[in-house]
């Protein structure tokens, strides 16, 4: 029997010029537009519940401020928040939505987007037709690579540089699975979510932009008629879009930024276009199945926190002072070295004085044999492997930055080798691990209900 119901809505939240913009430890304020940032909301309902699967152009939502969103979602709509699903693309270039801003700006954005938020999701609700649900899983080769590399000094290194002589071998394997589902509905669009994961930093500079994964929405609807696309990004906390090793014309339409990484706004329609034909690959042949269950679930987990020791805190602190005031040239570091310095400083003094422990939500919703699990931060690719290996369910989509933007969550291995993710992490080693068992026993308790 299939009682599915799913909806869609969509609205503009392009910030105003001036405004700072998330994503480096250098200051950077809007002084274009090369594409406009929206907020995209898939609703789902059978006969008994409705779920809001929310999605937004913006580096990420901390946790408080993502439950104020979802508590006045909730007001606005009548939908728990434990079943609203507020999830961040992560790019680069749009602000960086923060509660308690000294900036003006960022307040009055903030506001904005507050509103703006159930609005969309009233939309989605308004739009629920009978659906009928299928699933399948494409491919992107080539387009998101491993950032961590083990250097010929035995060091480990964050994007350290294209054609970097020193490199001898990325740590891990990338994901290339292009996750979709397809919601055909009676005399409505088509509605496909695509789960993919990489980081959108790939444009860079002063411009506002959805990155690649609003070229993918805009791609994906301009190749299929009748279609809205939401997107959720997946493990992508050791993923970028840096090929070290390029070749032929693989650094066409890229430029080398300050911190040795290769960017440009070409290569993010690029690679929009290659995960549109991870799309296309799965979008005929999906498995269709009758689903008459909607459901969600969370847990609350307690991540140890990772403090400094003593002895360094001095040397934190001067790095943190110098850099707050502009004094990057003072230290010895370049590129994404500088970065990982300056980053791992702020994080000593952040925590000087703990917390212990940061308590952080996972969630979870599922629609027949489909499972999305939500992660509050940046999981590194094997996070997503693990999760998507759990009993019970057809097909598993991890989704990072969800109800929470709480930093990386690299695997433990990582903390030994080094690196910027965790050298900067808030989170102690195992964190990763951590959130991989948790989040497995949150999808075998919701795999009881299907």
């Amino acid at each position: 029997m299939n009682t599915l119901k799913a909806g869609f809505g969509r609205v503009n939240i392009t910030p105003m010029m001036g405004i700072s913009i998330a994503g480096y430890y250098i200051p950077r304020n809007a002084d274009g537009i090369l594409d406009e940032l929206e907020i995209n909301v898939l609703a789902l309902a059978d006969d008994s519940t409705r779920v809001l699967l929310i999605n937004l152009d913006s580096l990420g939502i901390r946790a408080e401020l993502s439950r104020a969103f979802r508590a006045h979602v909730a007001e606005v709509t009548g939908v728990p928040a434990d079943a609203i699903f507020i999830s961040a693309t992560h790019t680069h270039t749009a602000p960086h939505l923060v509660d308690g801003s000294e900036s003006e700006k960022v307040r009055e954005y903030l506001r904005f987007v507050f509103h703006k938020i159930a609005d969309a999701a009233r939309f989605a609700l308004e739009d629920l037709k009978p659906a009928r649900m299928g699933f399948g899983v494409g491919e992107a080769p080539n387009i998101a690579f491993i950032r961590r590399f083990r250097m010929k000094d035995g060091s480990i290194r964050t994007n350290p540089g294209v054609n970097n002589p020193d490199i001898l071998a990325p740590i891990g394997d990338v994901d290339e699975r292009v996750n979709v589902l397809r919601f055909d509905r009676e005399g409505a669009q088509t509605l496909i979510l695509v789960n993919f994961a990489s980081h959108p930093d790939v444009v860079g500079g002063c411009k506002i932009s959805a990155d690649w994964p609003g070229l993918l929405r805009a791609t994906v609807e301009k190749t299929l008629d009748n279609t809205r696309c939401i997107f959720f990004n997946g493990a992508q906390g050791d993923v970028n879009h840096v090929n070290v090793h390029p070749r032929g014309g693989d650094l066409n339409d890229m430029f080398i930024d300050f911190d040795d990484v290769s960017r440009g706004y070409g290569h993010a329609r690029y690679i929009a276009r290659v995960v549109t034909g991870g799309v296309l690959q799965a979008f005929d042949k999906v498995e269709y199945v009758d689903t008459d269950r909607v459901r969600f679930a969370q847990r609350i987990v307690n991540l140890p926190s990772n403090m400094p020791k003593k002895k360094d805190i001095p040397e934190a602190r001067r790095i943190n002072d110098l850099h707050k005031a502009g004094r990057d040239s003072e230290l010895p570091y370049t590129g994404m070295l500088l970065t990982t310095v300056v980053a791992e400083a702020a994080r000593m003094v952040l925590l000087e004085n703990g917390p212990a422990a940061f308590p952080a939500v996972l969630s979870g919703i599922t629609v027949g044999p489909v499972a999305l699990i939500g992660i509050p931060g940046e999981p590194f690719t094997n996070v997503g492997r693990r999760l998507k290996e759990a009993e019970g369910y057809s097909l598993i989509l991890p989704c990072c930055c969800t109800n929470g933007y709480e930093g990386y969550f690299p695997m433990k291995e990582a903390y030994d080798e080094g690196g910027y993710e965790a050298r900067s992490s808030r989170f102690k080693a195992g964190v990763a691990e951590q959130i991989i068992a948790e989040g497995k026993q949150l999808l075998k308790e919701m795999s009881k209900q299907i």
